[in-house]
């Protein structure tokens, strides 16, 4: 093998205390319930290739995970930045980063942060390439 072939997110991880907390929020967010539920984990489909949001109880967390906010952050791409952002924000997310054109103020790849109610980044973003693949797969 000569490169390594990352060929789509599969599935973001978050970890939380409170995990029926944690899945009454993103169920509330979402407007649906955890596709997969078992002790200890709940998992969302989302978006327009069904992408999941898994949510674990953080006593499964890997033992030198950071109890700190920070680290990588993955973006789901979402329709209106603004209105999403106002949304997470009024029912209890944290601002993280403010809306930040990444693009040389072409306006084509803008992102925002919160702190979700248990500790997570989540990032969302407008991104032009998002769109334009998924135009064009539509079409195919």
């Amino acid at each position: 093998m000569e490169k390594i072939n990352l060929r789509g997110l599969s599935t973001i991880s978050f970890y939380a205390n409170d995990l029926e907390g944690a899945k009454k929020w993103y169920s509330e967010m979402l407007g649906l319930e955890p596709y997969f539920n078992v002790p200890g984990y709940a998992e969302f489909r989302l978006g327009d290739y069904q992408h999941e949001l898994g949510i674990i109880d953080g006593k499964y967390a890997p033992k030198n995970a950071s109890k700190e906010i920070g680290g990588a952050i993955a973006y789901w791409h979402v329709d209106n930045l603004q209105e999403t952002l106002d949304l997470l924000v009024s029912k209890g997310a944290k601002l993280y980063e403010p809306i930040t054109d990444r693009s040389g103020g072409k306006m084509a790849f803008v992102t925002a942060s919160v702190v979700d109610p248990f500790g997570n980044v989540l990032g969302i973003m407008t991104n032009k390439h998002y769109l334009e693949i998924l135009n064009q797969k539509k079409s195919e």
